[in-house]
């Protein structure tokens, strides 16, 4: 995911963690283990006068499945649930809207709306971890 959100103009950085837990500043091991309640999430700061919290969120819809429960493609566990973390009731609202959108069209989505909590930024290897890998030009 944050390969692609690093794309959209008007990103200003993108950082992978993870988030929705309770656990302090939790580790990968620690969140794959089910026993915090964390998410693997993309935190991404942008600039609001090139592009929109909608664009962003429809990007999100675009590149993940959601309606998956607790898995995106092989990952599988809580922590690659579908949810997004909003951070006021204008991100909120749009992002319900966009659900709506998803389920008038028949889609069963499984994405969880939630306020936002502390977000824990991943270890350095995960970052532009699709830099960073094999499956890179793949």
């Amino acid at each position: 995911m944050e390969h692609y959100f690093q794309r959209v103009k008007g990103v200003i950085s993108t950082s992978v963690g993870y988030t929705g837990g309770c656990k302090d500043n939790p580790t990968y091991k620690e969140v794959c283990s089910d026993d915090t309640g964390h998410t693997e999430a993309v935190e991404v700061v942008y600039n609001p006068e090139i592009t929109s919290y909608e664009e962003l969120a429809k990007l999100f819809f675009e590149i993940h499945d959601p309606t998956q429960m607790n898995r995106q493609g092989p990952d599988l566990g809580s922590q690659y649930r579908s949810e997004i973390f909003y951070l006021n009731d204008e991100q909120r609202i749009t992002s319900e809207k966009l659900i709506k959108m998803l389920e008038d069209k028949g889609y069963k989505v499984a994405t969880k709306v939630t306020k936002a909590t502390t977000f824990w930024k991943a270890e350095e290897y995960h970052q532009d971890y699709y830099k960073k890998s094999h499956l890179k030009g793949r």
